[in-house]
C-alpha cells in the first residue's frame, strides 16, 4: 500500500512564532528563497528573450552599465559595484574585451591593477540594448499594479540593503575608481 503524500503547510504569517521551525513543512512555492530563484530565472529568460540578437547575458550588461555610470574603474570595483566575485568579473571582462565593448589597460599609478573602460562599441551596444532591457523589465513586472511595482522595489531593495553585508559578494564596499584612471 502506497505511503499517502505528506500534508503541506501554506506558509504563516513572517514574524509568527511558528516561522523559524515551519519552513521545512511549507510548500516550496510559499517559501521565499523558492520564489526569489524563480522569479530570477524568469527574468534572466525575459531578458534573454528581448536581448537575443545582442547575445549578452545580464551579468555582461551589468558590467556595461555599471561603466557607463561609474567611468574607467578597476575591476575590483566593478566587481563591488554588481555583486559579483572577482573571479567571475574577470572572466565576464575578457569576454567583453574579445567582443571590443570594453578596453582594459594597467592601471597607472598601480600595476598589479587592471582598468576597465567602456569603449565606443560598448556604447553603441548599451544604446541598441535599451528598449530590450526596459522590455524584460517591463515584463517582469507587468502583473503588478504600477503602485504596487513602486513597492514592490522598494521592498526588494529593502531586502538586498539590509541584508548586503551577508552575501558573498556585497554591492559597495567603498572601493573607488582611481581618479588618476578616470
Amino acid at each position: 500500500m502506497a505511503a499517502s503524500p505528506k500534508k503541506v503547510k501554506p506558509a504563516k504569517e513572517p514574524g509568527s512564532a511558528d516561522t523559524l521551525t515551519d519552513w521545512r513543512h511549507t510548500a516550496l512555492d510559499a517559501r521565499p528563497g523558492f520564489l526569489i530563484r524563480r522569479l530570477h530565472q524568469i527574468h534572466v529568460a525575459l531578458f534573454v528573450e528581448e536581448c537575443a540578437p545582442e547575445g549578452i547575458t545580464p551579468v555582461q550588461y551589468s558590467i556595461l552599465t555599471a561603466l557607463e555610470q561609474m567611468g574607467p574603474s578597476e575591476q575590483i570595483a566593478l566587481s563591488r559595484a554588481v555583486g559579483l566575485d572577482r573571479a567571475n568579473t574577470a572572466d565576464v571582462i575578457g569576454r567583453l574585451v574579445e567582443r571590443r565593448f570594453i578596453q582594459r589597460r594597467v592601471s597607472k599609478t598601480d600595476k598589479r591593477k587592471k582598468v576597465a573602460e567602456l569603449t565606443d562599441v560598448g556604447r553603441a551596444l548599451l544604446g541598441r540594448l535599451e528598449e530590450g532591457v526596459a522590455r524584460a523589465h517591463e515584463r517582469t513586472l507587468a502583473a503588478l499594479a504600477p503602485d504596487d511595482r513602486k513597492r514592490f522595489m522598494a521592498y526588494l531593495a529593502l531586502l538586498v540593503e539590509t541584508n548586503n553585508d551577508l552575501s558573498r559578494t556585497p554591492v559597495g564596499g567603498g572601493a573607488k575608481k582611481s581618479d588618476e584612471d578616470a
